[in-house]
């Protein structure tokens, strides 16, 4: 936790006196354990370096970054890289996992329609040991007061996902709720997902985030596995995200007055 304290002192420093990267505040692409509808905008990226612990045994390090890859605001896609060190000597020698994602937010394409993102993760490249290979789909709406919900489904390499008979496990719900507590503050913010399947991926995770910067932020979280014969004991886990843009984007054109009386209420 030291290390990681001034890790993030250090790269808010520099944000402070970089003025050739324009920094700004980010959306992590997950919420907890599963992919979330959330997707990085155009040219900014995003940096995570996740930790999942138990008490008296090896850690699992998550580190990689995520970069917005499309400069719409109705379709959106991002692409990153994923380096898991899992104190596995087997996994380890092939530690490089891809992830993408492409959807559209939420009252893009009518006024109520919810956020729909599809995407592919944990696509691996050792055959039937890292190439987990999860196709996924989501939506999510934001609800007034009771924050935002989500839903969806995943699927993956049936020679992967298996439970403890090995028997294949390779799909299942995807469901989720997240609400940042804004009557307390807007630095807040709390979240419980789930994930089906009685393979090493079926959990059930809470956990809640703090933004020291608006490009800067600590998640601290609990998963209780659903198969632990499989996927072992429950783990916490403290997920630090930074993000940052590569360009610096154009100032905002002031916004001109709109008639109330105009027909088109869509403008």
């Amino acid at each position: 936790m030291i290390r990681r304290v001034i890790i993030i002192s250090f790269l808010a420093a520099i944000s402070a006196v970089t003025p050739s990267i324009n920094i700004a505040r980010a959306t992590p692409s997950t919420q907890i354990w599963i992919p979330s509808s959330d997707i990085q905008k155009f040219a900014s990226v995003h940096l995570n370096d996740d930790v999942y612990a138990r008490p008296s045994k090896p850690t699992i390090l998550v580190l990689g970054p995520t970069v917005g890859v499309l400069p719409w605001q109705a379709i959106q896609a991002e692409l990153g890289l994923d380096l898991f060190f899992q104190s596995n000597p087997e996994l380890d020698k092939r530690p490089l996992y891809l992830h993408g994602k492409i959807g559209t937010p939420e009252d893009s394409m009518f006024k109520w329609s919810p956020g729909l993102a599809a995407g592919v993760y944990n696509v691996g490249f050792k055959k039937d040991l890292t190439n987990q290979n999860i196709g996924y789909a989501l939506l999510a709406k934001t609800l007034p007061v009771l924050g935002r919900v989500s839903a969806g489904y995943f699927f993956g390499n049936d020679a992967v996902l298996v439970d403890e008979k090995g028997d294949a496990e390779n799909h299942g719900l995807l469901l989720s709720w997240d609400r940042t507590l804004s009557e307390l503050t807007d630095k807040l913010w709390l979240a419980v997902d789930y994930q089906g399947s009685d393979s090493a991926l079926g959990a059930l995770s809470f956990g809640a985030a703090w933004i020291f910067a608006p490009n800067i932020s600590l998640l601290v979280g609990y998963d209780h596995y659903l198969n632990q014969d499989v996927a072992g004991k429950d783990t916490f886990t403290v997920q630090v995200d930074i993000s940052f843009d590569l360009v610096t984007p154009p100032s905002p054109e002031p916004t001109p007055a709109v008639n109330p009386t105009s027909s088109n209420e869509s403008q």
